[in-house]
């Protein structure tokens, strides 16, 4: 496009401050969005192929030692990443981007912790055992897929020279941490479902 026509007209290709400042977390809402239906379409699937009972493996329901640690990481992490947040209002970044390197620290150890429970219920069950089988290894690995996409979305934002969310890009740490605290609320509804309620028999 003809820049000169841009700078005849700036407010036509421009962005207002307000909205410009704020896009990304607008298009960070409708990811989240876009994900919790996703996540929801695949719970509600888990319940209509149990006949309505959560409690439907025939199987050893699975163990929740591994589950409840990987469900204390995660926790661990959104406090974490949120005292970060804290230190970006008050202009402290050094001691945000500590905050994410321990935050991407303790989510690639929920990742090895998912990685060893798989190793322990996969002698037990299987993607091709049973439907069960096929929900719980979907529904755990696409949530394993979302907490590697929130590390890299911090290893990006720790690589900025410059996290004043004033600046473009405008508020990644608060963008990234959105992102971060949906994957581990999330985790909490697939502890609940998938690890718990089969225990309730």
């Amino acid at each position: 496009m003809n820049t000169e026509v841009i700078e005849r007209h700036p407010a036509i290709f421009h962005l207002p401050p307000v909205i410009d400042k704020r896009r990304g977390t607008g298009g960070m809402i409708l990811v989240i969005v876009s994900e919790a239906s996703m996540f929801l379409i695949l719970f509600v699937s888990y319940w209509f192929l149990s006949n309505g009972d959560l409690r439907w493996p025939s199987q050893a329901p699975p163990k929740l030692g591994l589950a409840l640690l990987m469900l204390l990481v995660l926790g661990s992490s959104s406090v974490v990443l949120t005292w970060g947040e804290r230190q970006i209002k008050h202009a402290r970044q050094r001691a945000a981007r500590w905050a994410g390197v321990l935050t991407a620290a303790l989510g690639s150890m929920f990742l090895v912790l998912q990685a060893f429970e798989y190793r322990d219920h996969l002698k037990t069950l299987t993607p091709r055992t049973n439907a069960y089988g096929s929900l719980f290894y979907t529904i755990t690995a696409i949530h394993g897929l979302h907490v590697l996409t929130g590390i890299l979305l911090l290893i990006y934002v720790l690589l900025l020279p410059d996290l004043d969310p004033a600046k473009p890009p405008h508020r990644p740490y608060h963008n990234a941490s959105m992102f971060w605290h949906f994957v581990d609320v999330i985790w909490i509804f697939i502890v609940a479902i998938l690890y718990v309620v089969p225990h309730l028999r």
